[in-house]
């Protein structure tokens, strides 16, 4: 089946996401080359490749190189698993006269083209950003078309389309479960994610994963320490809470309650990949030895939890 791990039978695999050790926020960076080297030697069974600068832009990547890609994959002992996307497809609201929907939906069908050449069998992409509420049913249903038309275009290349709830349309619970059984295409399987989900008020984590589990192709994972942030109003002598401020830790060191996300994936039978990111600034920083200790730390924590 289109989607499951490569072994074909139900499994869980785990995978390093690039962006990990991309530099986007201030980070080291490693070529792609080097990154697969790096998730072999970290004992990670596969790997999510960040499409775009300064990874996999299709800018970039010809048949030739990403054949080349591949091979080094194989040789390295590690599977590429899934390539990310970055769509945003209400996008095209602030500016009208821009297809921005139809040129992402290309965007998405040339890397599941590119998952071809790799031997990937997922390519993650996100919904949009609340552009204007007093549009939200057009926006929302403009979500749902582009993210059918990319599940169609993915099946003719033998390619799942994996939706991770991460943008503002879908990231409620009940919204993206709709959302989901609107698409309704075969093709576009759940990402579902516990960290977007445990920021939210009365939110059962463990009846979530349970009933999105099914769906599922993958989930990505990173943990989060909290700082409850105050500021000081002079009138008043007194402080006043505003919103908390979050920092990536090791899994296992934050607040989220993955205990009792992956019981519920569990409870659900989830198969998949479970995917570790490192994708914002991180407690120790972004040096070569703190990105590898806590990607090592965090494997083997969540080889506990599968």
């Amino acid at each position: 089946m289109a989607g499951q791990p490569k072994s074909g039978k139900r499994s869980i695999r785990t995978m390093l996401f690039s962006v990990s050790y991309a530099g986007l926020w201030g980070q080291v960076r490693l070529p792609l080359d080097a990154f697969i080297d790096k998730a072999a030697e970290l004992g990670y069974d596969a790997v999510e490749l960040m499409c775009k600068r300064p990874h996999l832009s299709p800018l970039d990547w010809d048949t030739r190189g990403l054949r080349r890609l591949a091979r080094r994959a194989e040789a390295a002992g590690v599977e590429i698993g899934t390539l990310a996307a970055y769509t945003d497809f209400t996008a095209g609201f602030r500016h009208a006269e821009v297809p921005q929907a139809e040129i992402q939906i290309a965007h998405v069908e040339q890397l599941c083209r590119m998952a071809g050449e790799l031997g990937a069998s997922v390519v993650r992409v996100f919904t949009g950003y609340e552009v204007d509420p007093a549009k939200w049913h057009l926006e929302r249903r403009t979500c749902i078309d582009a993210l059918r038309e990319c599940g169609q275009r993915a099946a003719a290349c033998g390619v799942t389309v994996g939706v991770q709830n991460h943008h503002d349309y879908g990231v409620g619970v009940d919204d993206y479960a709709a959302l989901m059984d609107e698409i309704g295409h075969p093709s576009v399987r759940a990402m579902f994610d516990a960290w977007s989900i445990t920021k939210q008020d009365d939110v059962d984590v463990r009846a979530a994963a349970r009933r999105m589990a099914p769906l599922m192709v993958q989930t990505t994972t990173a943990d989060y320490e909290r700082f409850p942030q105050y500021r000081y109003e002079e009138g008043l002598i007194h402080y006043k809470r505003t919103m908390d401020a979050y920092r990536a830790v090791a899994m296992g060191r934050g607040c989220l309650d993955y205990d009792a996300f992956f019981r519920g994936l569990k409870d659900g039978g989830f198969s998949g990949y479970v995917c570790y990111e490192m994708c914002s600034p991180l407690r120790g920083g972004g040096s070569m030895e703190n990105l590898d200790a806590t990607a090592r730390e965090s494997l083997a924590h969540l080889k506990k939890l599968v």
